[in-house]
């Protein structure tokens, strides 16, 4: 299990296109998070997360039956504590984990599955009891059921890879990486395509690495 620091928290974008369920006002709280989380850093983020967490939380209040809202008030308070960092960001993952465990007790299949993916990051990064609740184990199941509905999509991949990763399983995390490399672009989600991509390629590059030593 990792640290509880910021570079912990590239959590999982969509692993979908947007659908009839997300509208305009998601759409743009959706993009202003790609912006924020990849193209902003220091204090300006923070602060920038902590605006964009107030407009989630009232695009959630307004849409509670959805759980489209309830994904993104998850993935931007997750993102948010990233940025804050340290055991203070800790209150701030438990309400990730409160919107996203919301998400799939409305429709856990919403996104394709884009909540258990989320909620899977979540328990391999924060620390476990007596801290935070992570747990490796209740990650996996996470991850599994994710990888159930969306087996190709590049988030649930390039996110189960790292976790493979930590736990020193190179070549299934290999496995993984190259099918996030491989997923279908998402056409309304360049920019964060663009950023996870990147990210993809790091790792595999530090797996390559792990496997050369074998």
């Amino acid at each position: 299990m990792k640290p509880f620091i910021a570079t912990a928290f590239l959590v999982a974008l969509l692993s979908t296109n947007a659908t009839a369920a997300v509208d305009a006002d998601l759409t743009n709280i959706m993009r202003q998070w790609a912006h924020v989380n990849y193209e902003i850093d220091g204090d300006a983020q923070e602060k920038a997360f902590e605006g964009l967490a107030k407009e989630i939380a009232l695009y959630s209040e307004a849409h509670p039956g959805q759980a489209e809202g309830y994904i993104w008030a998850g993935i931007v308070h997750s993102s948010f504590a990233g940025a804050k960092g340290g055991l203070g960001a800790l209150g701030l993952a438990k309400e990730a984990k409160k919107d996203l465990e919301k998400a799939i007790a409305i429709d856990g299949n919403a996104l394709q599955g884009s909540a258990y993916t989320s909620l899977g990051t979540l328990y391999a990064q924060v620390p476990g009891w007596p801290v935070g609740f992570g747990s490796d184990k209740k990650a996996q199941e996470l991850f599994n059921k994710s990888l159930a509905i969306n087996p190709d999509g590049i988030d649930i991949n390039y996110f189960y890879a790292q976790f493979l990763y930590d736990e020193r399983k190179y070549e299934k995390a290999k496995a993984h990486l190259l099918k996030a490399q491989s997923a279908a672009p998402r056409v309304d989600r360049p920019l964060a395509d663009k950023y996870r991509q990147q990210e993809v390629a790091e790792l595999l590059a530090k797996v390559e690495r792990k496997l050369s030593r074998k």
